[in-house]
């Protein structure tokens, strides 16, 4: 909200960046999408996935700032199988430290929330003990990234509206929409980049322009980029107090007189 009136963040898509430049390492955390998961179909229909991350969105927005973008992603990640993944990339290593995350998560977990969890969905009050469900999954790497970078700012993503998505599906990514949106209240410095409300419906106009198959093809990933860097942007411009010190995440220095 900007004096009463609500703005959208998308309203004007840039392609440089903006202030998402004021970061100099970000790590990215997510499935095939953050991957740059490009999907090929040989003349016998056979398909295959393939994770092309230089065509990842993360790495467009590299390009475009100057900036570090690691990929903590992987095609067909949840947020619980995430923990062997950051195990086996060491992403929760000093030296891969980022300023800012951006989360990316939940597609895959949707699919099927009790096959993944044993405890399902699960509600906010699992983020503070050991329940096998996706929202304590979900919180628990936040509070992964507060252990090793306190100071870093988060930004999660909701799952934009795909108008081929049957009405239970639907549903459980606004159940989801609506747990990342509270997620605030709960995390300093935390961001919701919420694709849900304010990006395009994905339609088969959309998906015609951008997918290859069931995932983006190299052209959906830049505009994917150049979104999230608009949105991060919109946040930052929105929200300048949060993000004076940002040059010292990683640091043992601050500004007393600033927000930190």
């Amino acid at each position: 909200m900007l004096n009463g009136k609500e703005e959208n963040p998308l309203a004007e898509i840039i392609s440089d960046g903006g202030y998402t430049a004021i970061f100099r390492t970000i790590g990215c955390i997510g499935d095939s999408l953050s991957s740059g998961e490009h999907e090929s179909l040989d003349t016998e229909g056979k398909k295959g996935y393939h994770d092309y991350y230089e065509y990842s969105w993360g790495q467009f927005i590299a390009r475009a700032c100057g900036l570090k973008v690691y990929n903590f992603s992987v095609g067909g990640l949840t947020a619980k199988e995430f923990q062997r993944l950051a195990r086996y990339m060491k992403c929760f290593t000093p030296e891969k430290a980022c300023q800012a995350y951006i989360i990316a998560l939940g597609v895959n977990d949707l699919k099927d929330v009790n096959f993944h969890y044993s405890g399902g969905f699960g509600s906010m009050p699992d983020f503070e003990n050991k329940d096998d469900t996706l929202i304590g999954a979900y919180v628990r790497i936040i509070q992964q990234i507060k252990e090793l970078q306190p100071k870093a700012r988060i930004f999660v993503i909701t799952p934009p509206v795909r108008n081929y998505e049957d009405a239970e599906r639907m549903k459980r990514e606004e159940e989801f929409s609506n747990f990342l949106r509270s997620l605030p209240q709960y995390f300093e410095f935390l961001y919701v980049i919420d694709l849900r409300k304010y990006d395009q419906v994905y339609d088969d106009e959309f998906c015609a322009k951008y997918n290859l198959g069931g995932h983006m093809s190299a052209m959906g990933y830049k505009r994917m980029a150049n979104v999230i860097s608009t949105y991060i942007d919109w946040i930052i411009r929105n929200n300048y107090d949060d993000f004076k010190q940002v040059g010292f995440i990683g640091t043992k220095f601050h500004n007393c007189s600033e927000k930190w």
